[in-house]
């Protein structure tokens, strides 16, 4: 039997960490593995993807992204300033979250990202945006995908039973 490759319709499991190209810093890290349908419709980063084309298992993949082909640039529109005494006092510091329901019941978290002059600034923006990253992927596994997945574009959820 061959080795099997990262291709389309293939379930491949790996794990990942995204490194600040800028300073070299862990912004996040994915140890335990992950699935996905190699060419289905999950969101993995286009450029990701075909880098990992053709990779067998133990291999790792290092890709750079910049902003625009992973995490886009920070949208103004998700940033607010209010009067540090408009907000309740559990949100007074760096890094607190706080969540905020629309009117259509999706619900969006933002972070307090400075407080200065008596104002309090926070930002629905992930903490990725506008930095350009370094992908680093590592394939623990990779199998033919069942027609149910390769059908849904994504894999099964195990079951519970």
């Amino acid at each position: 039997m061959s080795e099997q490759r990262v291709a389309q319709n293939k379930h491949v499991m790996f794990s990942y960490t995204i490194v600040d190209v800028d300073n070299g810093e862990v912004l996040e890290q994915v140890e335990i593995p992950m699935g996905y349908i190699h060419g289905g419709e999950q969101r993995m980063f286009e450029k990701v993807e075909k880098a990992m084309e053709g990779a067998a298992i133990g291999d790792e993949i290092e890709v750079k992204l910049a902003p625009e082909e992973c995490f886009g640039e920070a949208d103004p529109e998700l940033i607010f300033t209010d009067s540090l005494e408009n907000v309740p006092p559990q949100f007074h510091r760096i890094g607190a979250e706080v969540e905020f329901q629309n009117d259509q019941g999706e619900i969006k978290s933002f972070t307090v990202t400075k407080i200065e002059d008596g104002l309090l600034t926070i930002d629905g923006n992930s903490p990725l945006v506008g930095k350009t990253v370094q992908f680093k992927v590592m394939i623990h596994d990779i199998r033919d995908a069942t027609d149910k997945e390769i059908k849904d574009g994504r894999p099964s959820m195990p079951s519970l039973h």
